[in-house]
């Protein structure tokens, strides 16, 4: 039988427990959690100040129309993602290719943005699949003021 060794994850700028692939978008002040999965092959951008939680993972492809039609449907299927500056995106969520998530969201811990979802800015976005559940703006507001007291 043969021996298999691990490999190490390919280095990247942001946590050294993360899977980044290709080369996505990803603006200054991002924090990305460990063990996500960031994937730029179809295109990602990801904006200013966001934080990505542990577990998360932000897709751009899938395999699974090639995977189910036993390889005749010889493709891998690519679209961008785009995720918008000072979004939240919690532990184990999920957003897959193709979504569109507006500026200053927060995307629930184990949500799933299903593909070719667009989410306006300031929601709160939760379950499965995930749905915009308020508008945030408001608070955001009020958190933004909570130092000046």
């Amino acid at each position: 039988m043969e021996e298999r060794t691990a490999k190490p994850l390919p280095q990247n700028p942001y946590n050294p427990h993360a899977w980044i692939a290709g080369c996505p978008e990803i603006g200054e002040g991002t924090w990305i959690g460990a063990f996500t999965l960031i994937d730029g092959l179809g295109g990602l951008k990801i904006g200013k100040g966001c934080d990505i939680s542990c577990g998360a993972q932000i897709l751009s492809h899938s395999t699974e129309r090639r995977c189910v039609t036993a390889r005749r449907y010889p493709r891998i299927d690519y679209r961008p993602t785009e995720i918008g500056d000072h979004v939240f995106v919690g532990a184990n969520a999920v957003i897959q290719k193709g979504c569109k998530i507006g500026a200053h969201c927060v995307i629930g811990a184990g949500a799933v943005v299903l593909e070719g979802t667009e989410i306006p800015a300031y929601s709160l976005v939760v379950g499965v699949p995930a749905r915009v559940v308020r508008d945030i703006r408001e608070e955001a507001g009020q958190w933004s003021r909570e130092d000046e007291r």
